[in-house]
């Protein structure tokens, strides 16, 4: 019997629709190896990894009546050249010509026809560079062990590893009598399921809302912060199906060097940075901004358990972005985080397991999910911060240099910051609303500020 979606995953199909694809991505730039690499050097090496991804060659198919929910099955028409694509930039291209392919990449929805994932080529980038761009749906995603292909095509030395022996040959695609009759063998079993089956794949938004709400339960349950609304914000407004892409660059040691300084976490000084860069924007947009203003951010995160087990927490943390001195908003952020974590706010690993999935790679289509169900009511923005590894990783022999997530946007949710730590570089990616954002390269550009400004507060 083909593999179920849950009904999480499923969720994820009926949410989307033109304003809100649900593909979490990433930009990889890469130096170019002596050796070169091209098109198909890329195609050849995504060839050799695909058993490491055996959903990757699966596709969605319905059941007829919508008696349950929809089965992966493999693609028998699956063609590799479909998925991963190539495009260029009038050399030398410059960042901001890569930043806007991005935006009009993600701006697009997958086939959902076929396997859910996209991979591109950038060809023509100054200084000698190429990039990697990945799109994965969060359907995808969907247990402790997900990987996506970004992490499969790495390599921790410039010569890749052995690829797989494997020959892979599709199973039959089931009938659409197989499908309904495994369809009623399970309403046999559970006859509660039909209902709800019926109601989420006719596309009743509250349904399924509440079925992601359901499988989050306990994350609202622990955070005491969301039995208040979020503040109001220029950020939580109705959005486009077209975005905007910026970046924003920091190193490990700067944020290091804040720790040491006042305290906190690596994470505080990242939230305590987005806050400043924040205050700013809004100041630039001629926003009120007192004192007590504040900007409410889903801030989920890896931690161990006592087994020392990876898990998740997910904090909804009230930014500072009204206060004046840097230091004064470490302290703020440091102190609600530590309150979240001394009062047993966060929640525990395996209430959002069931959210997404936890793999530290897959961690921003956590805060994606987290945010499609509550972003209207619950907070104005989500910061995914993902520790990454600190060596050097290469794709076929080409080192990468940079790595910037790209997290999805939840109705009404005109920006999502992914930020990502690799080999010593903190690396912030803005995904925002092409309408309600025209300004996203100058909040950017704020966040390199209020590093600088954070940073002039510690004593060498």
């Amino acid at each position: 019997m083909p593999d179920r979606l849950s009904a999480l995953d499923a969720s994820f199909l009926y949410l989307e629709d033109a304003t809100t694809p649900m593909h979490v991505g990433g930009v990889a730039v890469f130096r170019r190896p002596r050796a070169g690499f091209d098109y198909d050097r890329l195609v050849e090496l995504i060839e050799q990894r695909l058993p490491l991804v055996p959903r990757y060659r699966q596709k969605v198919v319905h059941v007829p009546g919508r008696l349950a929910r929809p089965v992966w099955v493999d693609d028998p028409d699956f063609d590799v050249t479909y998925h991963v694509r190539r495009s260029a930039l009038p050399k030398p291209g410059s960042d901001a010509q890569l930043h806007d392919l991005v935006a009009r990449l993600m701006s697009r929805p997958l086939d959902h026809t076929r396997p859910l994932w996209e991979t591109y080529l950038v060809e023509g980038l100054k200084g000698n560079q190429i990039a990697v761009i990945t799109k994965t749906h969060q359907a995808v995603v969907d247990g402790v062990g997900a990987i996506e292909i970004g992490q499969v095509m790495l390599d921790v030395s410039p010569t890749p590893r052995r690829p797989l022996e494997s020959l892979w040959m599709p199973q039959p695609e089931p009938s659409s009598f197989q499908l309904v009759a495994d369809a009623v063998a399970e309403v046999v079993q559970r006859p509660g399921e039909l209902v709800e089956n019926v109601r989420s794949a006719t596309m009743d938004t509250m349904a399924t809302v509440e079925k992601v709400a359901g499988a989050v339960g306990g994350l609202v349950s622990a955070l005491r912060t969301a039995s208040t609304p979020a503040p109001g914000s220029p950020l939580n407004v109705r959005i486009s199906p077209q975005r905007r892409f910026a970046v924003a660059r920091g190193t490990l040691e700067e944020f290091r060097a804040i720790r040491r300084a006042h305290g906190g976490t690596i994470n505080d000084g990242v939230l305590a940075v987005l806050s400043g860069a924040m205050r700013a924007w809004l100041m630039s947009r001629g926003e009120v901004v007192s004192a007590h203003t504040t900007m409410r951010a889903m801030a989920p995160l890896s931690v161990r358990d006592e087994e020392g087990s990876n898990g998740v927490a997910a904090y909804l943390v009230d930014l500072p972005v009204g206060e004046p001195n840097p230091v004064v908003r470490l302290h703020h952020v440091s102190h609600a985080m530590r309150a979240h974590q001394e009062s047993g706010q966060s929640v525990a690993a395996d209430t959002l397991v069931k959210v997404s999935g936890f793999a530290p790679p897959t961690l921003h289509a956590l805060g994606a999910r987290a945010a499609s169900s509550f972003s209207r009511r619950l907070f104005n923005v989500v910061v995914t911060n993902v520790p990454g590894p600190q060596v050097p990783l290469y794709a076929a022999g080409a080192r990468m240099t940079e790595i910037f997530p790209v997290v999805p946007l939840a109705k009404n949710q005109a920006l999502s910051i992914g930020v990502t730590s690799y080999d010593g570089g903190v690396y912030f990616g803005l995904n925002a609303d092409r309408d309600a954002m025209s300004d996203v390269d100058v909040l950017a550009a704020m966040v390199e500020e209020s590093v600088e400004e954070l940073m002039g507060t510690v004593s060498e």
